[in-house]
Formats: structure tokens, sequence, C-alpha cells
């Protein structure tokens, strides 16, 4: 071997060994970062993907649960500023993706777990009385996913008030998968309704078994493909639709929305016991017409009453994931098949509804996250 071979290796070498033990120093101070949700540091969770340093620069790439999580650019952030505060690193590149996680176990029917297998989360949107936005919150939340990244669909299952698709625009399905439907696709949403093959203004005369078989084929005749979430808008009240959905889908928690007032309360507090009895998680709850600022005011005007959705919540011990003002834009960018999320996305209404969005993801994250947890425990009890 030459002699400047010989340097030249011994230099390369020198290097290696530096960048080994600044990449642990990497990992020693990203092990300082907790997940607020799952309350464990981020390298124990396995979000950390691959460190990689070359000489003064660091490269991280970081893998969350959900791409709605509500806390990615302070994260981030943190990272940033933990690994610059190393000894010899002068840049730093933190890139955030995501891996959206689903239970490990499927509940619910063999037949509709098995059509829904690629669908990760099926999230309920119920109210227990009409009136009271459920199916507005339903395309904001959904629209709110979205537009953190997320694939996402819309089950309406309000067969007899359906009202999702002139809510998205979302035309009749033109195309099949073999023997299965492929739903109408509206900005990256995936959107399935009753609406979309009744005429307009005909009534929906059924009785229970056939709403029944319409949302069978709807969870089993569907080909929904890859969805982080899946949002299926439940009709007002605990009736047929609502039992068979909870029966036999794999739902993996439920959204109750509400106004302030008790008179919806009252319903309320009948959907969730409903979802309680049915072994559904509820997520928490959405408050809709919270309050009013009319033009040139700042003042909040609590039209409907004041702070039902968290009264409701405290009593089920359940999180108020959003205040959603009354806002007249909301019901005309509606009837235009439009979102507020979308047109307005800066407005106090899109940040209520995404900020919601992202608790509902954090929730999810929680509850799969425990999940997974319970499994690995009885894997290990099993074994031992």
């Amino acid at each position: 071997m030459s002699l400047l071979k010989g340097i030249s290796n011994k230099i390369k070498g020198r290097g290696s060994d530096n960048n080994l033990a600044v990449k642990k120093l990497v990992e020693e101070k990203l092990r300082t970062v907790i997940d607020p949700d799952l309350n464990r540091d981020i390298v124990s969770l396995g979000f950390v993907k691959d460190i990689n340093v070359t000489g003064t620069k660091v490269k991280v790439t970081i893998e969350l649960t959900t791409p709605a999580c509500p806390v990615k650019e302070q994260m981030q952030a943190q990272c940033e500023e933990l690994i610059l505060a190393i000894g010899g690193v002068e840049s730093v590149e933190v890139t955030m993706t995501a891996q959206t996680r689903g239970a490990s176990g499927k509940k619910g029917s063999a037949e509709v777990a098995a059509a829904l297998g690629r669908v990760k989360n099926l999230i309920a949107v119920a109210s227990g009385k009409g009136g009271v936005g459920k199916s507005t919150s339903t395309v904001s939340i959904a629209r709110s996913l979205a537009a953190m990244g997320s694939k996402v669909g819309i089950l309406d299952a309000d067969v007899y008030g359906p009202s999702i698709s002139l809510m998205t625009g979302a035309p009749q399905p033109t195309e099949s998968d073999g023997d299965m439907i492929k739903p109408s696709v509206v900005d990256g949403m995936k959107v399935i309704s009753v609406a979309m093959f009744s005429q307009a203004g005909q009534a929906s005369i059924m009785r229970g078994p056939m709403v029944a078989q319409i949302i069978k084929q709807f969870l089993t005749q569907i080909s929904w493909g890859e969805l982080d979430y899946l949002l299926i808008d439940y009709p007002p009240g605990t009736g047929d639709i609502q039992l068979t959905l909870s029966q036999v889908a794999p739902i993996s928690g439920a959204v109750i929305v509400t106004t302030p007032q008790e008179v919806a309360l009252i319903d309320v507090r009948k959907a969730v016991s409903m979802f309680g009895t049915m072994k559904v998680p509820v997520l928490g709850v959405v408050e809709t017409m919270s309050y009013f600022k009319c033009d040139g005011c700042d003042k909040k005007h609590r039209i409907f009453g004041d702070g039902g959705g968290l009264r409701v919540g405290n009593e089920y011990g359940l999180p108020l994931l959003g205040e959603i003002p009354l806002d007249p834009s909301v019901a005309k960018l509606s009837d235009e098949g439009k979102s507020v999320v979308i047109e307005a996305p800066k407005s106090e209404t899109a940040k209520a509804y995404l900020d919601a969005a992202g608790k509902i993801a954090s929730q999810l994250s929680i509850l799969n996250a425990q999940d997974q947890n319970a499994l690995t425990q009885f894997a290990l009890d099993w074994e031992h």
C-alpha cells in the first residue's frame, strides 16, 4: 500500500467514526422529544426512520402516525433546534413523513371487514338529533383531513335525508372494479351516497330491512381502495341504520356533533349511550353554532346557549374537539358543493374544523397505539 493511500484511508476512517459519534448524539437528543398524545419519546415509538450524518450536515427522517398530526411543525422545529445544538453540526434537514395506522384487529362482520381491508380507520359522525350541522361537519372534517395529506372517503349513510353528494358536488359513479362500484372522486376524496342513485326530490320510502341491505351494499360492494380515513355520516337518531353500521362495520371511533342548547344534548346523550352499548369508542364532541360574530363586531354572541358541548363531554369524560362558529358562508358554500376549508382556509371556521380534524386524528392514533400495545402484551403473556 502506498504512503498516500494509507493516509487517505486513515482520514476516511476518522470521518466515519466521527459521523457515527454524531449519529449517536442525534439519537440521544431525539429521545427527549415526546409525542404529546402517546406520551413516549419518538425514538422508542419508532418514529425516527433514518439518521444520516455527513461531515457537519445531518439529515433525519421522522414518520408520524398520521399526516394530520396537529403538532407536526412544532415537533420538526424542536428536532432541528436540538440537533443544531450538537457541537460541529452546522446544518440540519428534518423531513416529516406519515404512515397512518389502523387498529390491529378488525371488528364487525367478516364480509365487511374483508371488503374494507384497505381502509385503516372508519369514523362514525353522529348527532342523535337532526339539524345540528352533522353532515356539514362530516364534509368539513373530511376536507380538513384531506388537506393535511390523508387519503379520505365519505359514506353517506343518511338514507332518508342524504345531502353529502350536494355538499361535495360528487356526481353518480361511472366506473366499476369487477363486480364492485368505484366511488366518485372529488378533490381527491372518494364519496358515495344513496342520493346518487335516486331521482332528485323523490322520497326514500323503505322499511328497516331494505335500509340495512343498502348499508351493507355500501360497505361490501364499493371499491374504496386504500384509505386512511372513511367518514360515515350517520342519520339522526338511534335506529336500524345506526345499529347495522355499529354491528357489522369495524368502526374505529365516533365523533359526536351537537349544538350548545340542552334540547340537542338530550339526543346526544342517547347517541353516546348507543355507542357505549355497541362497544364503539367515542373520540370526542364537536360543538357547532357555538357563537356568531356580526360584521364589524369581534364579540362572540352565544345565540344557542353556552358550553353545551363541553358539559356533555365532561359528563362522559370526552374531549371537546372544537367549537365551530355560526358562519353564513358555510351554508352558501355547501349548497354550491364547496367547503369553507378549501375556499377560505384562513377563516375562523376553517381553522376550527382543521383543529378538530387534527384532534380526531390524534385520538385515533392513541386508540390504535393502545390496541397494538394490548396485543403485544397478550402475545408476550401467551409465550410466557
